[in-house]
């Protein structure tokens, strides 16, 4: 089956548009926190998806990527009421993380099948439904099926060669995406509820590639000196990360004893979109220079990363001290990324300290830390804000498929925590 980068309708058929996609080559399942590779992170290529609405059967079936964070590059019937589609990425070589997005409705309400296929990758997010956008659930188990399964780079069931998904239609669309939808715009929801606050303030740390607003909250006491930088979502589909790094915020936030006496001892600094552009165009891994903006933190080459560096830079000449750094991420399981105190020494203990406190509070779930015994390169967040600001960091990995409901208790736990240890 050949596929192209878009199809259109014409005449109730399926015309397909062949742009010459570029062939992909996979890299490594996990790109760990340890020392990364030298890549360069000077802007290339991407792959722009064509948007629009795909129609079938006489103009009673329809596909649609027409929004933000969506990504649906083909779509071809095989049979009465059976599709495949392919997902695609921004450009190569890539994480294989195919994250996809779409909407799909018939006019006739009936079940269809929609078979996934992936350009030089596999399957990783079990598929997330909804009907209004905003609201979203795992598809019924009953109505997944991998292909070929194993546990893979990810270690989890929905690694597959590919999958098939069994929906019922009707003239209300149904969204399927890779996790939930969180775009630019519902982030910047979120952030402008917690800035009722008057103990927030919002600002924007610069402009992403595309010209989108990197925005900031500062949260608590400036004049304290005393601060945490906290960031999110360097990587589009990585949306368990920034719900735990949600409660994390919420948490400090939040109207509890501790939650005052910190904020008067402290300000918390926090990016909640690195890569505003990559989310919503649907990217799999990268911004809109091509590059893995966590590969960037040493030539800074792209924007996002490049504001990041000027605002701590600025407060650091200003006097403040970073007391903590937090990136938060996600991966095929609930994973810490500390430096070992080998590198740190006792600055760094506190970093240990946390996560043995987090891991007590929440022993359902074993702590699983895999410390970098290595700095040779600070290509990454975490290795930067350590080197050039002294602040001990992590990098913060939660698992694709951990319950959102633990994603949130795991968050409200971790900064809690976090807070006791920095007052004490």
């Amino acid at each position: 089956m050949k596929f192209s980068t878009c199809t259109k309708s014409l005449a109730g058929a399926a015309v397909l548009f062949a742009f010459g996609c570029e062939q992909k080559t996979p890299t490594s399942g996990f790109q760990g926190q340890g020392p990364s590779p030298i890549v360069s992170t000077v802007s290339k290529p991407i792959e722009k998806q064509w948007k629009g609405i795909w129609t079938f059967d006489e103009s009673t079936t329809f596909f649609s990527n027409d929004f933000d964070g969506a990504r649906l590059n083909g779509v071809v019937r095989d049979s009465l009421d059976s599709y495949t589609i392919l997902i695609s990425s921004e450009n190569s070589p890539i994480n294989p993380s195919p994250w996809y997005g779409f909407k799909v409705w018939s006019s006739n309400p009936r079940e269809i099948n929609i078979n996934f296929t992936y350009q030089d990758s596999r399957s990783r997010y079990y598929p997330k439904v909804s009907r209004d956008g905003v609201n979203f659930a795992p598809l019924d188990t009953a109505r997944f099926t991998p292909i070929n399964p194993g546990e893979g780079e990810f270690g989890m069931n929905a690694v597959a060669e590919k999958i098939s998904i069994k929906v019922a239609l009707t003239e209300k669309p149904l969204w399927i995406t890779a996790q939930e939808l969180y775009t630019s715009t519902l982030v910047k929801a979120w952030i402008d509820t917690v800035a009722q606050n008057d103990f927030v303030q919002l600002s924007t740390v610069g402009k992403s590639k595309e010209g989108r607003d990197m925005h900031m909250m500062t949260i608590g006491n400036e004049s304290s000196k005393q601060a945490m930088m906290i960031i999110s979502r360097q990587h589009p589909p990585e949306v368990t990360g920034f719900l735990a790094m949600k409660s994390f915020i919420e948490t400090i936030s939040g109207e509890s004893e501790q939650a005052v006496r910190f904020r008067d001892q402290f300000v918390t600094f926090v990016v909640p979109l690195m890569n505003p552009d990559g989310v919503d165009n649907g990217h799999w891994r990268h911004n809109v220079g091509g590059i893995d903006l966590n590969r960037d933190w040493e030539s800074f080459n792209q924007p996002e990363t490049s504001n990041i560096k000027r605002f701590l830079e600025s407060k650091t000449d200003e006097g403040y001290e970073f007391v903590f750094g937090g990136d938060f991420h996600s991966t095929w399981d609930d994973i810490y990324y500390p430096l070992d105190t080998a590198i740190t020494g006792e600055e760094g203990k506190i970093i240990f300290d946390w996560i043995d406190k987090i891991a007590t509070r929440l022993p359902q779930k074993t702590a699983n830390v895999r410390p970098s015994q290595s700095i040779e390169t600070t290509m990454v967040s975490r290795n930067y804000f350590y080197v050039n600001h002294g602040m001990p960091a992590i990098v913060f990995e939660l698992g694709d498929n951990t319950p959102r409901d633990f994603l949130k208790e795991k968050g409200k736990v971790a900064a809690e925590e976090l807070m006791t240890l920095l007052m004490n």
